[in-house]
């Protein structure tokens, strides 16, 4: 039975450190990997970070020198903060399945959570996470990024969907490595009052349905 954990996203809302929680991941990783635990999917909003993942270029570090955590995740840099719902599914993969399945299986729970809201957002050929399509004025632009690891067969890190805007500080670096697309937020794209906390609630019975459908059983 796959659990789900609010961690600092209830009463009272409590940022979670990036280093502690990459800590209690490994803490999870080595239970579900071992089988004595069940999958688990830490929900959570990060204190203001920087990571790097395993391809990212050094001219794509900070410009104003703000530290960066190295991370053992695929992908680039990117940020993390107050305003964006952070994912961490640690969950047995069945036989057959790859970390692109996997990466896709997170893309289309992000995809028919923001189609319940009315965004319609998609993929981009060549590129990982969730987009939102060009228009005239704007160019492609990224709301979900998704950055993962596999080891043991059990996957870790995930995916940050960004809920409020964080503009000031994706322009601080070039997120993802990606230097001709754009970066954008659910209340960007439809302006209201939108709670972090609230989309983790209403993305779980979704992205249940999609890791059930991918996880190893015993």
């Amino acid at each position: 039975m796959l659990t789900f954990e609010y961690r600092g996203l209830d009463v009272p809302r409590l940022l979670s450190d990036y280093r502690e929680a990459w800590d209690y991941q490994r803490l999870v990783h080595a239970g579900v990997a071992d089988g004595s635990r069940p999958g688990h999917v830490v929900l959570l909003e990060h204190s203001p970070v920087y990571t790097a993942g395993r391809r990212t270029k050094p001219s794509d570090y900070p410009v104003d020198g703000t530290p960066v955590v190295a991370v053992d995740r695929g992908g680039e840099i990117t940020y993390h903060g107050p305003g964006q719902l952070v994912g961490y599914p640690i969950v047995r993969l069945a036989d057959g399945l790859g970390v692109v399945d996997y990466v896709r299986t997170l893309e289309s729970a992000i995809i028919d959570l923001l189609a319940g809201y009315g965004l319609a957002t998609g993929r981009v050929a060549g590129r990982t996470g969730v987009w939102l399509p060009a228009t005239d004025e704007r160019p492609e632009r990224k709301i979900c990024a998704i950055g993962v690891r596999v080891a043991r067969r059990t996957t870790m890190h995930g995916f940050a969907l960004n809920v409020q805007s964080s503009a000031e500080r994706f322009g601080n670096i070039v997120p993802c490595g990606i230097s001709d697309a754009g970066v954008t937020s659910i209340v960007e794209e439809l302006p209201g009052e939108w709670d972090v906390a609230r989309v983790a609630h209403d993305l779980e019975p979704i992205l249940r349905e999609e890791l059930d459908r991918i996880s190893w059983v015993e």
